[in-house]
């Protein structure tokens, strides 16, 4: 049976959530979770994820593969995913391209993005009393001490890309916390975008594989965490997006370098800076004005997202 119409435009309106998942995934310091839960698809995907279990065995057993697929969400793991990953692996020389030679107006662009993501996390937090307020600031100091932490250059075993994903798809449903970050942190970023951009097949199925386990495990705590402390859950990762711009700070000073183990130096410790005190050790424009405006885009972007999701 073919779907009708506007069945077809929902499935295509969670393909391009996936897709904008994606791309924020590719970005250090921007989380795929933030756009789940902007665009209204966050607690439909712990549940869908969740579905993925031993009950579902025991359906597509004595129901057949059609009950199995409603009972997993079938349609909307295979268009969201499908999204991202084709998101992931066609922006990847984008990202990594605009990244090296627009870093501060990237920045500026996902600064703007993430503070209004802090705002409608936030807006989730019924009352604020001292519990929820606690929860915040500790949510924001742990982000802020990940972002603070200089990243290392690893020289991985085939097992490791597994290893990453796992641990780093953690991160990726979590609003505020980067898993590209983590992957950055491990020394694993560039190895991986190197395999999705060589079609490694191979690595890049160890480290979905290992992004699938670690999605299994993590949604379930995650849920729990929802169901029984939704306020406190809400506010840490509030907290989560308020710490992380300080990665987003677009103005930054690199205080050490390291050289990868392609010869190429790179960045190792950076501070954030002023504009003027920018242009200052950098010799570069700090294009203040440009930033400002593409901060606000991305704000705008945001709100603009959640009136839609709102309407809908």
């Amino acid at each position: 049976m073919s779907l009708d119409v506007s069945r077809k435009r929902d499935w295509l309106f969670i393909f391009l959530k996936g897709a904008g998942m994606g791309a924020a995934d590719v970005v250090p310091g921007v989380s795929g979770g933030t756009i789940a839960f902007i665009t209204g698809i966050y607690a439909r995907l712990l549940n869908a994820i969740q579905s993925v279990n031993l009950q579902a065995l025991q359906v597509l057993r004595s129901q057949g593969i059609k009950a199995a697929w409603h009972h997993i969400d079938g349609f909307f793991l295979l268009c969201l995913f499908g999204g991202l990953l084709t998101s992931a692996a066609s922006l990847a020389n984008l990202i990594t391209y605009l990244l090296e030679h627009y870093q501060t107006l990237v920045w500026s662009f996902f600064f703007g993005l993430i503070l209004a993501s802090f705002w409608h996390v936030a807006k989730q937090v019924a009352k604020w009393d001292v519990k929820i307020i606690v929860a915040c600031m500790l949510g924001a100091a742990i982000a802020f001490v990940i972002t603070t932490i200089a990243p290392t250059e690893a020289n991985p075993a085939t097992w490791f890309y597994f290893i990453s994903g796992a641990i780093a798809v953690c991160a990726m449903i979590l609003p505020g916390i980067s898993g590209s970050f983590i992957l950055l942190l491990m020394g694993m970023y560039g190895h991986v975008l190197s395999a999705v951009t060589d079609k490694n097949v191979m690595l890049i199925g160890l480290f979905l594989l290992g992004c699938i386990v670690g999605l299994m495990a993590f949604s379930r705590f995650l849920s729990w965490l929802l169901s029984r402390f939704e306020q406190v859950t809400f506010s840490l990762l509030a907290g989560f997006l308020l710490g992380s711009l300080n990665l987003l700070w677009p103005w930054k000073e690199t205080v050490t370098t390291y050289t990868n183990r392609h010869g190429v130096e790179k960045p190792l410790q950076q501070a954030n800076v002023l504009p003027g005190e920018f242009m200052l050790k950098t010799g570069m424009d700090p294009q203040t004005l440009l930033c400002i405006g593409l901060a606000v885009v991305g704000l705008l972007l945001i709100l603009f997202i959640e009136k839609i999701t709102e309407q809908k």
